[in-house]
């Protein structure tokens, strides 16, 4: 129990280093001073029964201030009128184009076919693919684009600041913030060339278009359902340069409504997460088990055995804990005082890591918006 008790310890106090490591360093967009090199870029949405969503979405990006600007949105076989909500909020502004997708073929998921679909109709240098919930605030296009000609990144991908109201999604979109401030030196993420050293969100992934075209583009990851951290890999291993920054309030993103959408829409990437491997998984679940309930377990069991420090070691351990919580969300401008939270949302993700592996064996895949995403097969593993 002791060895035990030392791991968590252990856990914790690498969680705490990191996310004061990256609390210095992590990058943050800022509002551009000065006007980015002229360059032709393209924004590319694909868009699947967004119906409640897309029209603000246009809004936000034609309202952006960049010379040479073009906006693609590709309707994913919708059904709720997505695509003529995106013409009409686009009022015949020249920038604008609303493609209809193609059916999806064999072999293929439904998100990365549509971005297959919006590159090959692409102009521009940069190809910017962003989902149909994200905000654009004034200047954030600006601000992005700064900053990939500071890092002179072939990859930068941005982490939009996350909406949430419901209970469902305060408990667990910002556990998203904890896993990447709480677990990943962005120092490493951009210096270090191992792929373990890689995170991505596909709600916001800038290529130089030289670069996509030189991993493969979306046909490299046609299959899976995290095709976002699956171009940055690709990036890292071509060599190339993967850059990532929060977004500061610039883009702003509401993923979810209610559990419902959160269970699913958590459920559907977890699985994948691990490589589609259920052992995988299961460890990683146990592990948070271990660290964030673990030490709320013993204070409440008392003192046991060999363990010595009760109640202040599992106090402690616990307060750790729920501060590296609080101090993330607060990071990427969330709610800091829902961190309390946190013992209950790693008991709600147990239940969405179930729902995925029930889901993989029940029907090879996720479930997402009316389609099984079939996983891509390990090659060579």
């Amino acid at each position: 129990m002791l060895e035990l008790a030392l791991l968590i310890t252990c856990a914790l106090l690498g969680m705490t280093g990191i996310t004061l490591i990256n609390l210095l360093t992590f990058p943050r967009l800022r509002p551009a001073s000065s006007p980015a090199a002229r360059r032709r870029i393209s924004v590319l949405v694909p868009a699947r029964n967004e119906a409640a969503v897309i029209a603000e979405t246009v809004r936000s990006l034609l309202a952006q201030e960049l010379p040479d600007l073009e906006i693609l949105i590709l309707d994913d076989n919708s059904i709720d009128g997505t695509a003529a909500i995106a013409r009409a909020a686009g009022a015949h502004d020249s920038r604008l184009r609303v493609l209809a997708g193609s059916p999806l073929p064999a072999g293929w998921s439904g998100k990365p076919w549509a971005c297959h679909q919006l590159a090959q109709a692409a102009n521009g240098e940069w190809l910017i693919f962003t989902d149909a919930d994200v905000r654009w605030q004034p200047g954030a296009l600006a601000a992005l684009a700064a900053e990939m000609e500071r890092t002179r990144a072939d990859l930068l991908t941005v982490w939009p600041t996350q909406v949430t109201e419901t209970w469902a999604e305060r408990m667990i979109v910002p556990l998203m913030a904890l896993a990447v401030i709480g677990y990943l030196p962005a120092v490493l993420v951009h210096h270090v060339p191992w792929r373990a050293f890689t995170a991505a969100t596909g709600q916001c992934l800038a290529f130089r278009r030289v670069a996509y075209d030189a991993i493969g583009g979306h046909t490299a990851v046609a299959a899976t359902v995290l095709d976002d951290m699956r171009l940055a890999r690709a990036i890292k291993k071509r060599g190339l340069r993967l850059r990532m920054a929060d977004s500061a309030g610039l883009l702003v993103c509401r993923m979810y409504r209610d559990w419902p959408t959160v269970r699913d829409g958590f459920a559907k990437n977890i699985l994948a997460g691990y490589g589609d491997r259920v052992l995988f998984l299961a460890l990683a679940t146990l592990f948070h088990w271990l660290v964030f309930l673990g030490p709320w377990i013993w204070l409440a069991l008392g003192r046991r055995g060999d363990l010595p420090g009760w109640p202040l070691w599992p106090l402690a351990l616990g307060g750790l804990g729920l501060g590296v919580r609080a101090v993330t969300a607060a990071f990427t401008r969330q709610r800091a005082r829902d961190a309390w939270t946190l013992p209950l949302a790693v008991l709600l993700m147990t239940w969405i890591a179930i729902r995925s592996v029930w889901w993989h064996w029940r029907y090879g895949g996720p479930q997402w918006k009316g389609r099984v995403i079939t996983p891509a097969p390990r090659h060579g593993r």
